[in-house]
Order: structure tokens, then sequence, then C-alpha cells
């Protein structure tokens, strides 16, 4: 289907906007930004495999991106990936095989509640003989979460962690550039300017967001203006 674009102008276009964001490959998945809000998390992404401590905790908020960049360390280290809830009565022989790096997401969520604290021991101490790493994701850092095995939580308490911080005005900014650019659409500073403060400061709000404008655009056959994503906005908070 083609789409209904209005006239560029030169005035409007959201490249002007001051930005402060270096942009990064995500190896193999849409690019990351770096913001104040991770920069420290990708600091220690970036100084892997010479990580001063087996493992590496990311914590923050649902939709911050500690997933995503995870991903990164994962696809660059090639380690293995699982849930922590997946880890419950696993062999960790088998789990890791040969490899030298596991992610672990959600580590906390099942923290003290299912969570197989003696698998995650001995995966912690194989991949410390191996001279590998571990990798965790959590809404909480490690001295919160709920751990009753003494020897897990003493290794927990010797892991880097870092906090990522929801995204601040500047990645919400140079997200929607992108995801709007993503799709070819040439939002303006108006309708970025409207959306800042509207919107749920999560990737996945954000992504959501630009889809639901893009299928109402493609669907009427209008260029994405202001009105149109106000309305698009309203009728997902009507929803909500």
């Amino acid at each position: 289907m083609t789409r209904v674009t209005s006239k560029p102008d030169k005035d409007n276009d959201p490249q002007q906007l001051p930005l402060a964001l270096e942009m990064r490959p995500a190896l193999g998945r849409d690019d990351f930004m770096v913001a104040d809000c991770n920069s420290e998390a990708v600091a220690w992404i970036d100084q892997w495999p010479k990580w001063p401590a087996p493992a590496l905790c990311l914590y923050g908020p649902k939709g911050c991106g500690k997933s995503h960049l995870a991903e990164v360390w994962r696809a660059r280290s090639g380690a293995l990936q699982v849930t922590a809830s997946e880890l419950n009565g696993i062999n960790p022989d088998e789990l890791l095989g040969d490899a030298t790096g596991l992610v672990i997401e959600d580590a906390d969520l099942v923290a003290g509640a299912g969570l197989d604290e003696t698998v995650c021991f001995h995966i912690y101490n194989m991949l410390k003989e191996r001279g590998g790493h571990l990798l965790l994701t959590a809404s909480q850092p490690p001295s919160r979460w709920q751990i009753d095995l003494p020897d897990l939580k003493s290794r927990l308490g010797a892991a880097l962690v870092c906090e990522i911080s929801p995204p601040d005005d500047d990645l919400i900014v140079g997200l929607l550039i992108k995801l709007f650019a993503d799709r070819q659409i040439p939002a303006s500073p108006q309708i970025i300017s409207y959306v800042l403060p509207r919107i749920e400061r999560s990737f996945a709000a954000l992504s959501q967001l630009v889809a639901a404008i893009d299928r109402r655009a493609l669907a009427e056959k209008r260029a994405v203006t202001l009105p149109l994503v106000r309305s698009v906005m309203d009728d997902m908070a009507a929803k909500s």
C-alpha cells in the first residue's frame, strides 16, 4: 500500500532537533542508543571480557532496555540465554555444554519463590572455572533479592551491579525519530513535542505507539499529522 506523505518542510525536519546521542549497532537487532540513563551499562558491555568479576547484573524497570543490552552482549560473546524460571530442575552440565557465557533474564522475579538456587550456584561456579561470565537482568539489584542459599547470596554479592534508568527525554526523542524513520514516516518536531510528555518511558510503549500511528495512516491513506497522532494516542489511552 502506498504511503501518503505531506510535502517535506525543511524547517520541520526532525533531524534538526538537537540530540546528544550515539547510535550503536545491536549486532543483528535494532540500533541501540546510548544516553546518560544507560551509558554505565554500555561501558560494562564494552569492557567485556575484561570484567573484574564473573557476573554482571543489569537492573531497572520494565522497558528500560536491559534485555536489549543483554542481547547485545549475548550476540557478541556467543552466550546462551534462559529465563530464571527455566532453570528449575535443569542439569547445569546439560544446559551449558561447552559454553562460557550465559544470560539469565528476570533473575529476581522468581528469586525466593521457585528459583532453583542450587542450579544457579553451580552455573556460577562452572562459568567461573572456565573463565566465562554470567549476565543477569532484573528489576532490583541482587542485594534486594530473596536468596536463601548463603553461597549463592555471597556470589551474587560480589557481582558487578549496574542500574539502567528509564529513558530520559533526549533518548525518548532520539528513539521516536528513529522509529518513525524506520517506517519512512516524516515526523515533525511538533509531533515529537506532543508525544514526549504523554508517552510511557519505555521502549515497548514507543514501539507500540509508532506502529499504531503507522497502521492508522496506512488504513486511512493519510499523512502522519499532529491531529492523527493525537487521535491515535487518545484511542490508546481510552483502551488502557
